[in-house]
Order: C-alpha cells, then sequence, then structure tokens
C-alpha cells in the first residue's frame, strides 16, 4: 500500500444513449464512462468510490434477468463487457477483492451499485434516505434502482450516514451531501499529499456542459434540491477545487486511470 493517500479510475461501465436522457433537449447520441475511483489510503487500506454495473450485465441473456427486460438496451449497455466488472478491473490491477476494505457509493442506482456483491467483507458507506429510497422507490424511477444489486447483500455491514461526514476524521476523505439526482446522493473531497483537494462529485450532474447550464436531467429525483447541490459544488469549484463527474467523457480522459495515479 502507497506510503500517502493515491487515486486511479476505471470505467466500469461504458454506456452508449441519447444525449437527451443526460442533458434536456439535447440532440444525438453519446458514449459516456462509468468511473470508479480506486483509492488506496495508508491506514485504512483499499477504497472504492461506487462499484459501476453488474458482471450479469454483460450477457445479454444474463441481463434480462438481473436488470429485466429491454433494460441493458435502454441504457445503452450493449459495451459492457465482463472485463470491465469491477472485479476484473481490480485483478487487472494487481489487487485481490478482500483488499477492498471501505466501499462507498455515491447512490444506489444501477450503474454505482451493481459491483456490490463482489465486497462481503467490507463496510459499505451510504446516505441513509438513499438506502431507504431504494428499497421502496417512486414508480417512475424504479428502473434505475436494481433490487438485485441489494436483495443478497442486506447482511453486509453498511455504514448509513445522514450528514457530512469526515469519514477518518483525517481530513483525506470528507463526504457531503448533494441530493437531487437521487434522496440521498454524496459527493467525495479527496484530499491527496502532492495534488490538494479534489471533488469527485458522482452524479451531482452526468455532464459539466449540463452543470455549467444549471440544467436538470430528465432523472432527477428532485430538481430544487439539485439546484442546490450545483451550487454546492459550485462553491468548491470556486474556492479552487476541480471536480469530477462520474460520466462526463472528458473528465474521465483527465483523470488518472488504469494504474496510473494521482497522489
Amino acid at each position: 500500500m502507497a506510503a500517502t493517500v493515491r487515486m486511479t479510475a476505471v470505467d466500469a461501465g461504458p454506456l452508449t444513449l441519447a444525449k437527451g436522457i443526460l442533458l434536456s433537449m439535447a440532440q444525438g447520441t453519446i458514449t459516456i464512462p462509468t468511473a470508479v475511483w480506486i483509492i488506496e489510503h495508508p491506514r485504512h487500506g483499499l477504497i472504492l468510490f461506487d462499484t459501476g454495473i453488474n458482471y450479469h450485465v454483460a450477457d445479454p441473456e444474463a441481463a434480462e434477468r438481473y436488470w429485466g427486460p429491454g433494460i441493458r438496451d435502454a441504457f445503452g449497455a450493449q459495451g459492457f463487457t465482463r472485463q470491465h466488472a469491477i472485479d476484473e478491473q481490480l485483478k487487472k490491477l494487481g489487487y485481490a477483492l478482500n483488499d477492498v476494505k471501505f466501499v462507498i457509493y455515491s447512490h444506489l442506482h444501477l450503474d454505482h451499485a451493481g459491483g456490490m456483491c463482489h465486497f462481503p467483507n467490507a463496510v459499505h458507506v451510504v446516505q441513509r434516505d438513499e438506502m431507504r429510497y431504494f428499497w421502496w422507490p417512486d414508480n417512475w424511477t424504479r428502473p434505475v434502482y436494481c433490487f438485485n444489486d441489494l436483495k443478497d447483500q442486506r447482511n453486509f455491514n453498511f455504514l448509513e450516514l445522514n450528514a457530512d461526514v469526515d469519514l477518518f476524521e483525517d481530513g483525506t476523505i470528507k463526504l457531503i451531501r448533494t441530493g437531487g439526482h437521487s434522496p440521498g446522493h454524496q459527493a467525495m473531497i479527496l484530499r491527496l499529499e502532492n495534488r490538494g483537494p479534489v471533488c469527485l462529485a458522482a452524479d451531482t450532474s452526468h455532464l459539466k456542459e449540463a452543470y455549467r447550464m444549471m440544467a436538470p436531467m430528465p432523472w432527477d429525483w428532485s430538481i430544487e434540491t439539485m439546484t442546490l447541490s450545483y451550487m454546492r459544488i459550485r462553491a468548491l469549484e470556486q474556492a479552487g477545487i476541480p471536480i469530477y463527474f462520474t460520466h462526463d467523457p472528458e473528465d474521465f480522459l483527465s483523470l488518472p486511470r488504469d494504474g496510473e495515479y494521482w497522489d
């Protein structure tokens, strides 16, 4: 394990879909990554921020059973392969699955919580209202929560939060509530010794273009709450903290990836 906190990113769920799903009134299609951030902490071991899409989705027939009929195609996951799944990504980087000590979830949508099953011995960190909403979402948001992602994991060790938290009380990982896209969405401020703080803003916005425009996304749970979260992220940005969104292609390309690290 590294002597200081360090981070790399992998794409654990490429999606090709209509851009209008991510930005209202946008035209054409777009291919986006689903970033999972892999963090090495000198005291607390290996930490994941999100887990991407479940490995079953790589097989069209298995996806019909796991996600439900038509959802793989609706979300544009036809390009997702078994090698994209987080367990394979970790092995490729030389990690064992049991190396993962903490899994932090920005939220529990099916492209963020799909790899939970691989980490039965980790502490799983999630906002409490997100956990509650997962089990009984509003009908119109139900397609983005996959029951199979959690149904066999109910006895995992969950750390349920209800506020902003300095996770280890050392300033290295701060979780801040950024609801709106979902009820209990949270972003991470990761402090790196040689780079300073960076904000992993997850799905506070899907695209930086939408964030700049303060534009709502069609799948946002609450536009009012989302707008307040946009302002919170904007305050961080004005303080000089760089912002990275899970699905923004340019953000992903600017991150250290696949075994390149920031520290």
